[in-house]
């Protein structure tokens, strides 16, 4: 990601984003280019916004694929490959949602570090969020990271053969299931 040098204010931010023929994220007042995706990253994200829509199905619940921004508090704008919100304050803008209680990363080297540190460290701030899920592309591997009741993070690891759950939309699916399709 390579930042614009310079301090933007997260209204112009938006204004900027909303005529952009390419997708930014926000961080602290930088403006973050984002980088493209290749075929397996859009593939893993495919397969499981698939088995989120078949899971939620009529529910309140919504679910978001990476052309929806993720908020906190005007201090960082993301696009996460995928996100679940099950808030009704969520339907009031269609751009940007701020009450997530799932938020799904595929890792690709460009921002594997970045999602695993920084990128949760910000998105801990949210307090509706239950579970932070990041899956690398080039693996079969998952992790979950969930918050406690005591507000405390864990984590749990999926490999192959196992069935990841995510606790916080009751879901429980083969790992595989994420890879179908990928070379």
């Amino acid at each position: 990601m390579i930042a614009v040098p310079h301090y933007i204010s997260p209204s112009d931010y938006l204004e900027l984003e909303r005529d952009s023929q390419r997708r930014h994220e926000y961080r602290y007042g930088l403006v973050y280019a984002m980088a493209g995706g290749t075929d397996n990253h859009d593939r893993i994200a495919l397969n499981l916004l698939t088995d989120l829509k078949l899971h939620l199905g009529n529910t309140s619940c919504r679910f978001h694929s990476g052309n929806v921004k993720v908020n906190y508090k005007d201090e960082f704008y993301y696009y996460p490959d995928a996100f679940v919100t099950c808030d009704d304050r969520d339907k009031q803008d269609r751009l940007v949602k701020r009450y997530p209680k799932l938020i799904v990363e595929v890792l690709s080297k460009s921002t594997r570090v970045f999602d695993l540190g920084q990128k949760f460290e910000d998105y801990q701030q949210i307090p509706d969020l239950e579970e932070y899920v990041l899956i690398d592309q080039d693996q079969l591997w998952v992790e979950c990271r969930r918050r406690q009741p005591d507000g405390a993070w864990t984590s749990v690891v999926y490999g192959a053969g196992d069935r990841v759950t995510l606790h916080s939309i009751d879901l429980t699916f083969p790992l595989e299931n994420l890879y179908q399709g990928v070379d």
